[in-house]
Formats: structure tokens, sequence, C-alpha cells
């Protein structure tokens, strides 16, 4: 029972490090491009398309971590998924 809580609390830490992984990466290289784009074009502004476009893929891990986590594919899906698999494996 204590490996069992053990093991799901490491994966969740894995989860969250890879989640503020990614965040920081995006924060740290978009303030990067920020710069670089508002020292050599000013008057032509492309880096808020990085930004969005990552932004949107950033918004979506935090989701698969907060809010979506175990709900979609997540480890009651995969419980029951490998029931129903052993039970059909059963019958044949």
């Amino acid at each position: 029972m204590n490996d069992e809580r053990y093991e799901k609390a490491k994966a969740r830490v894995k989860e969250l490090k890879g989640f503020y992984s990614n965040l920081i990466t995006y924060v740290v290289i978009n303030l990067f491009l920020i710069i670089i784009n508002l020292l050599t074009s000013p008057t032509k502004i492309w880096f808020f398309w990085v930004t969005i476009f990552w932004g949107i893929g950033v918004l979506i891990h935090a989701s698969k971590v907060f809010v979506l986590r175990g709900r979609f594919l997540g480890e009651e899906w995969e419980k029951r998924k490998i029931q129903e698999l052993m039970e059909k494996d059963g019958r044949s």
C-alpha cells in the first residue's frame, strides 16, 4: 500500500516538474525573443506569434496537469481498460 502511494506521488511530482520546466522555458525564451525583436526590428513586431501559439501549448499542458488530471485517459481509465482487456483475454 505504501509503495503504491509512493509511486503515485513520484509520478505526480514528475508530472508537475515537467509542467513547471515547460513554463520556465516558455517565459525565458519568450523574454529573449521579445528583446531580440525590439532590438533588431522594433517596427515589425513578430514575437507575439510565438508567444501566442506556444502559450496555447502551455495552457493545454496546464489543463492536463491541473484540471483534467485523471479524468481523460487517466489512472481510472487505465484500470478499467486493463480490467476490460484481461476479461476479454480470459474469454478467448
